[in-house]
This record gives C-alpha cells, structure tokens and sequence, in this order.
C-alpha cells in the first residue's frame, strides 16, 4: 500500500487511524453523523472533561473524581461484558471527535433492575442535536437488539434538557421518585417507552 513510513502524508495516516480503530475499537452503531463504540481506558481523558465538569455535572450531586471516571469505564466495560451493552462512546464521524457517552445500563428504579437509556455530552456539542440522535439510534438498538420490551430513561427532576431528549425520542412521563445518587437522595423523573 506504500512504499516506506517517509512517503506517507497526514490524510493517509488519518486513515490508517481510522481503519485501525474501527479493527481495535468495536463500533456498535452508526448513525448519519454518529458512531457509538465501546468505551475504553485510553478515554479517561476525553470523558474526564464531562464528568469533572462542574457545569456538565449540574444535575449531580457533584463532579466526578478522575478515579471515578476510571471507574465508570471500567463499570461499563465490565457491563458489556455481563449484558452485553452498557454506556458507549459517542464519537462524531467529521473529525472522529470524542462527543460523550450514551447507551443502555440495568439500573435500581424503585427495587427492580431495568434498561435505562443515559448520555453525557460535552456542554460545547450541547443543543445540536447529538444526544437525540444518539438516544434514538440507542433506542433502537435496545428494542431491535437487545429486545427489550420497554426502556426508561430517569434524570434529576430539574434536568430540563435530559427529559427534554427523552420527549424528543417519544418517551413518556411516568413518575417523580427519590433515588440514591452518589450516597445522597435525589428527586428523580422517570420517562418510558414500549416497543
């Protein structure tokens, strides 16, 4: 393909790059714009800007740790394993850019383990449309796929823009709640939607 490593420019790196990491990193849905993949440690960085964001993390008790950022990729690559999905990397096809996190977990609402559907976005790549279509193709995903029958999605019950997404892929308002979050009780909502 060619001739010596001095002979090869920045687009064919770039593409090697590309080609290397659709073979390393497994891709699990494309969307127009959007690739979700499995997170790996080498994104602690990139999700470290979300997670210990003060601003991102608003409707948190508190930004993350870099440990706990650790910690949720490891939690999500463990739960690719057990469930086969969990929280994928959301990677922006123009440029191969590091958007966030979306995907499906098994979370504790109210007492019974169900598929919820989550994301973290960069604040800057926020209100353009990346989440939704992120939660929609992981929406999808998790009834076409995984076959589940129903999937929530739960968020602070101020978060605004989260529940504003859910709407926006055709969930419905279930219920307020209280749930533990990060060892402090949290008003939650809860939004569902059937097959």
């Amino acid at each position: 393909m060619f001739k010596d490593a001095e002979s090869l420019t920045f687009v064919d790196i770039h593409c090697l790059i590309l080609i290397l990491s659709e073979i390393i990193l497994k891709k699990i849905i494309e969307t127009k714009r959007l690739f979700l993949r499995e997170l790996v440690k080498s994104d602690k960085e990139e999700l470290a800007k979300i997670l210990t964001d003060p601003e991102s993390m608003k409707y948190y008790p508190a930004p993350f740790s870099y440990k706990k950022v650790e910690d949720w990729i490891k939690w999500n690559i463990d739960n690719y394993n057990k469930y086969n999905h969990g929280l994928w990397a959301v990677i922006l096809k123009e440029g191969n850019v590091f958007l966030g996190d979306c995907g499906i977990t098994m979370q504790n609402i109210d007492g019974e383990q169900l598929p919820e559907l989550g994301y973290h976005i960069k604040k800057e790549y926020c209100n353009k449309g990346f989440a939704t279509e992120a939660a929609k193709a992981c929406m999808e995903y998790a009834f076409g796929t995984l076959d589940f029958p129903v999937l929530y999605i739960y968020t602070k019950h101020d978060n605004k823009p989260s529940f504003r997404v859910a709407e926006k892929i055709g969930m419905k308002f279930v219920k307020y709640f209280d749930k533990e979050v990060m060892s402090e009780k949290v008003k939650e909502i809860l939004y569902c939607k059937h097959r």
